[in-house]
C-alpha cells in the first residue's frame, strides 16, 4: 500500500498540531475529505490530506473478487498504524460492527440522502421504456428497481461517477442510478434527470453521510472533531445502521432505511423532535418488498432501528432476503446460522460496499 501526499496541501496558521487526513484519491474522496479539512482550518487548526492507494483503485476487477472491503480497510490500516491521524469514509461503507481502536468523533449534516437517475435525453424513471438499460452497483437499488415493475434490463456497474455517467452519455446505457451526494459533492447536480423520492427507493443506511474516524485514545482530537458533529444526523445514521446490523445484513443487501428528525406538536401545542425511520427488505429479483416504519425519541435512535429491524423479520425478511438474483439458483436452506440465511443470495452481502467513486 502506498501513501502519497496531495501536492496542494493548505495550512492555516493556527498553533496545533496539523492533522494528517487520509483519503482516496478519487474526485469525490478528495471533495469529502476536503470540507473535513477546510472545516478543521476554519476553526484554526492546520490539516492536510494525504491520499491512500487501496488494492481496490489498482485493480479493474470485479468487486467480488477484490473484496469489497479493501476500501475502508486501507484508510483504517493507516490510522492504526498512525500515518494518518484522521479518516474519512462514507458511512455507508463502514462494517456495521464497531472497531474499538476507532472512534467515529464527527457526523458532519448529512447531504441529501436520495438515489438519483441519470438518464439519456432527460427522461424521468417512468419514462424509459421497457428493456431500457440501468446501470447500477448496489443490488439494494436493483431490487427496488425490478419491483417497480417497468421491466428494466438491470445492468451491473463498476466505475467512478464521472465513468459511470459517461456510460449514459456514449450511450452503452440509457440511465445509470447512483448517489445523489456524491453528484452534489463534485458538483454534477445538473446530471440529475430525476431525484428519487424514497417511495420509490429507499437509500442505503447511511447514504450521504460521512463518518469522520479517528484512534479511539486521541482524546485531544476527538474533541477538536466533536465541533463539527451534527446531532439530528448523528441520530439518523445510528437508527439505519442499527437497523442493518440487527438484521445482520452487510451494506450491499437489498436494504433500504431512512431516519429523519422531524418537529411534532404534543397536545399542548409544545414543539418536540421525533425520529422517524422507515425501512424496507427486498427480495433481489424484485418479486417483493418488506417495508415498516417506526417513530420515536432521537435519543433513543439505536433501539428504534433495533426494533424495526425486528418487525421485519417478524414479517419475513429472511426468507425475502435468500431469494437468488434472477438466473440464478437460489442458495441451499441454511443450517441456522442466521448471518448466512440473510446471505444466501449468489451475491455476497457479507461485506461492507465501495464508496460510490471506485478508480
Amino acid at each position: 500500500m502506498t501513501l502519497v501526499q496531495e501536492e496542494d496541501n493548505v495550512t492555516a496558521a493556527g498553533t496545533g498540531a496539523q492533522w494528517r487526513i487520509g483519503t482516496r484519491g478519487s474526485l469525490l474522496a478528495l471533495t469529502q475529505s476536503g470540507t473535513i479539512r477546510d472545516a478543521l482550518i476554519a476553526a484554526g487548526h492546520e490539516a492536510e490530506l494525504v491520499v491512500v492507494k487501496t488494492a481496490g483503485d489498482l485493480s479493474s476487477e470485479p468487486v467480488q473478487q477484490i473484496g469489497v472491503g479493501v476500501f475502508t480497510s486501507a484508510l483504517r490500516d493507516e490510522l492504526a498504524a498512525g500515518t494518518i491521524d484522521i479518516a474519512v469514509h462514507s458511512y455507508k461503507d463502514l462494517p456495521t460492527a464497531q472497531d474499538p481502536r476507532f472512534a467515529i468523533a464527527a457526523i458532519p449534516p448529512r447531504e441529501d440522502p436520495r438515489d438519483a437517475l441519470v438518464a439519456r435525453d432527460g427522461l424521468v424513471l417512468g419514462e424509459l421504456p421497457a428493456g431500457a438499460k440501468v446501470g447500477t452497483s448496489a443490488p439494494r437499488r436493483a431490487s427496488q428497481l425490478r419491483a417497480l415493475g417497468l421491466g428494466l434490463d438491470i445492468v451491473a456497474l463498476r466505475g467512478n461517477l464521472d465513468t459511470r455517467l459517461r456510460k449514459v452519455s456514449e450511450g452503452e446505457l440509457d440511465a445509470v442510478v447512483v448517489a445523489r451526494a456524491g453528484l452534489a459533492r463534485i458538483d454534477r447536480l445538473d446530471a440529475v434527470t430525476e431525484a428519487m423520492e424514497p417511495v420509490q427507493m429507499l437509500p442505503a443506511p447511511g447514504q450521504g453521510a460521512l463518518a469522520v474516524e479517528c484512534r479511539s485514545e486521541d482524546a485531544e482530537l476527538i474533541e477538536v472533531l466533536a465541533a463539527l458533529d451534527d446531532a439530528a444526523t448523528r441520530a439518523s445514521v445510528v437508527a439505519e445502521r442499527s437497523l442493518l446490523a440487527e438484521l445482520e445484513a452487510g451494506c450491499t443487501a437489498p436494504i433500504g432505511a431512512l431516519a429523519e428528525v422531524v418537529e411534532s406538536i404534543d397536545e399542548d401545542g409544545r414543539i418536540f423532535d421525533e425520529l422517524s425511520l422507515r425501512a424496507c427488505a427486498a427480495a433481489i429479483d424484485g418479486s417483493d418488498v418488506l417495508r415498516a416504519s417506526v417513530v420515536g425519541d432521537p435519543a433513543d435512535a439505536d433501539e428504534l432501528g433495533r426494533a424495526l429491524a425486528r418487525e421485519l423479520l417478524d414479517l419475513g425478511a429472511r426468507e425475502l432476503l435468500s431469494v437468488a438474483e434472477p438466473g440464478q439458483q437460489a442458495a441451499e436452506p441454511d443450517d441456522g446460522s442466521s448471518t448466512q440465511a440473510v446471505n444466501a443470495p449468489a451475491t455476497d452481502f457479507t461485506q461492507p460496499s465501495p464508496m460510490e467513486n471506485n478508480q
